[in-house]
């Protein structure tokens, strides 16, 4: 089981996706199996629908960057140690993305649904110690991003 708490920091949130909580809960249903890590996991995460003043200021605060972005993400464990975790523990918490609607709405001019998906997908990879580093591990992440993406069925 999946666990995810949602909380809503902009309101503006709502004006395209009605009931995030309920919207995110579907979507990790639907992609909870094509992740041996966690499949037949008990695991939790924190979502939080911001603005752009509060991800800046966790931006600046955690990753010494005065500036927004369009999300951040705080693994609550490094790679090797969420894997020993997850074995010997029944509820293992990941961590927690937090995603900047302005930056979603103004930068990505396509379909925002699409554009929230790809994001929170991306994050919550990152919580399981999906790196991006290396060309060998973007490739790994891109490519299981894409299948994610496919099953909770974003459009182009």
């Amino acid at each position: 089981m999946i666990k995810i708490d949602v909380f809503i920091q902009e309101k503006k949130w709502k004006k395209h996706i009605v009931n995030p909580e309920k919207y995110l809960k579907q979507q990790i249903n639907k992609i909870k199996n094509l992740i041996p890590l966690i499949k037949n996991k008990n695991i939790s995460l924190s979502i939080m629908l911001s603005g752009n003043k509060n991800i800046k200021n966790l931006n600046k605060r955690y990753r010494c960057k005065n500036k927004t972005t369009d999300i951040l993400s705080f693994p609550f464990y490094k790679n090797n140690d969420l894997k020993k975790k997850i074995k010997v523990n029944k509820n293992t918490y990941l961590g927690d993305i937090i995603l900047n609607y302005y930056k979603i709405k103004k930068l990505h001019k396509k379909i925002f649904i699409n554009e929230f998906n790809k994001l929170w997908v991306h994050g919550f990879l990152h919580l399981l110690g999906y790196k991006h580093y290396k060309n060998k591990d973007y490739y790994k992440m891109n490519k299981l991003e894409k299948e994610i993406l496919s099953r909770i069925g974003n459009t182009k």
